[in-house]
């Protein structure tokens, strides 16, 4: 019963912003590493963030490190990521998730288009 629901995606213009969310239930949140992966139109999904179920420590792609931000709240099932300076190469859709007994979980993810 892991559910994770991404939300925030949608069209911004380049070096905008954008704030993405997932509300995770099913599991006990706060014990459990969370990360953000995208997935390009026509490419291969890819680790974007990821942050220690505490929140305590962070990791990033090179190619988002110092635009993007991963955090978490514990108390309200949740992790997000602020998106920063906006690139066209960011355009894809974003996917949370989470290393739940062994398995991995995803939600449908949430479009992020970054467009003029």
């Amino acid at each position: 019963q892991v559910q994770l629901v991404e939300s925030g995606g949608g069209l911004v213009q380049p070096g905008g912003s954008l704030r993405l969310s997932c509300a995770a239930s099913g599991f006990t949140f706060s014990w459990y590493v969370m990360d953000w992966y995208r997935q390009p139109p026509g490419k291969e999904r890819e680790l974007v963030a990821g942050i220690s179920s505490t929140g305590s420590s962070t990791n990033y792609s090179d190619s988002v490190k110092g635009r993007f931000t991963i955090s978490r709240d514990n108390r309200k099932n949740t992790v997000f990521l602020q998106m920063n300076s906006l690139q066209p190469e960011d355009t894809a859709v974003y996917y949370c998730n989470v290393r739940y007994r062994g398995i991995d979980y995803w939600g449908i993810g949430t479009l992020v288009t970054v467009s003029s």
